[in-house]
């Protein structure tokens, strides 16, 4: 298949969401590959200032002035200087998929040295069924050249719904503060050509940096918290919309896939700006994997807003006690829900249709 096609997959049903605080001139790259789509850019830090995008492309441009325009006092659940602000972005797309890439992002190439079409490739995990209830050990099944090995269930091989497609990175792995200054040099050359499901009941650290997923099936989970500005905590945004989002797929019986595509990252953040906004995350994750991990959701939340509101109280009753950062954020994503609501009347009722998995 040549890496672009003449008529783009899901040209109408996907929105690229990026978040940015300066001139985006990284889409020149991309431009094969993203023009023939909508972008939506949410712009961080100062309103006044003018951010420049590349001709010829098809986007929206929302700052925080237009934020607080649509959202109203709601537009507190929506984080200010961090890109957890791009959940934005999310809410204000009308289309069925999101893609959503960091700007300092540029295409990959596989080791034959073709360029990789990060977003196609995402397209591909979305379309394509997932397997978290019984691991394939050679990896994603529906992948060309694959299959389903001996012993692989019958009754499980039809699969279910993909809904978040989680890709990579080659060059500035995603580290955290404490790892990157022990490995100042360290980058990551391996490229893996794998694909596979996270199954049932294992959590994972989810990168939001060249992430896809089914906005119909779980966009209200893939709200990014409350980060940055006046917040005791930053770069845990994307982390939690996993942790959630994992939850919830695992209960509504949805799957996430994680391994191709790569893209290029190209300039680490600063290890010691990056720890003074970790730090209390680091000590936190291990009351919240424990958390997470145990969470149980009713029979009776068959909807994504109805296990969010949930894993809302349950957050507020037992991470309350860590500390009143948790009794703020679990507000905030009771607002998220009802703004995304607002926006989205629609969906407010949408049952996922293969219902809770017990």
């Amino acid at each position: 298949m040549a890496s672009v096609s003449p008529t783009p997959v899901l040209k109408d049903e996907l929105d690229i969401v990026i978040p940015t605080i300066r001139n985006l001139d990284f889409l020149e790259m991309w431009r094969p590959f993203f023009q023939p789509y909508h972008l939506i850019i949410v712009q961080d830090g100062d309103p006044s200032k003018t951010i420049k995008v590349p001709d010829g492309f098809d986007y929206e441009l929302y700052n925080r002035n237009d934020i607080n325009r649509i959202l109203g006092p709601k537009a507190s659940c929506i984080s200010f200087k961090d890109s957890a602000c791009r959940c934005f972005g999310y809410m204000v797309s009308k289309k069925k998929y999101i893609f959503t890439i960091d700007d300092d992002c540029f295409v990959a190439k596989d080791p034959s040295g073709k360029e990789i079409n990060a977003l196609e490739q995402h397209i591909k995990n979305l379309l394509s069924p997932s397997t978290p209830f019984f691991f394939n050990t050679l990896y994603d099944p529906y992948q060309e050249g694959a299959d389903f090995v001996r012993g692989y269930p019958f009754s499980l091989r039809e699969g279910v719904p993909t809904a978040v497609s989680h890709g990579l990175w080659l060059n500035i792995p995603d580290y955290d503060a404490p790892t990157q200054l022990v490995k100042p040099l360290e980058r990551n050359t391996r490229y893996v050509d794998a694909i596979m499901t996270v199954p049932k009941g294992t959590l994972f650290p989810m990168c939001g940096m060249n992430l896809a997923f089914n906005r119909e099936l779980i966009g209200p989970a893939m709200y990014f918290g409350l980060m940055g500005d006046g917040q005791p905590i930053g770069r845990y945004d994307d982390m939690w919309a996993g942790w959630c989002t994992k939850v919830i797929c695992d209960h509504l019986g949805l799957g996430v896939k994680t391994g191709l595509p790569y893209i290029w990252h190209s300039k680490a953040s600063n290890p010691f700006v990056n720890l003074k906004k970790e730090y209390k995350g680091i000590y936190w994750q291990e009351e919240l994997i424990p958390f997470f991990q145990s969470v149980a959701l009713p029979k009776d939340c068959a909807t994504v807003q109805k296990c969010y509101l949930e894993l809302s109280k349950q957050v507020k009753a037992k991470l309350g006690k860590v500390d009143d950062y948790f009794n703020k954020l679990a507000d905030a994503m009771v607002t998220w829900i009802e703004a995304w609501d607002e926006l989205n009347p629609s969906s407010a009722s949408a049952e996922v249709a293969n219902g809770p998995k017990k």
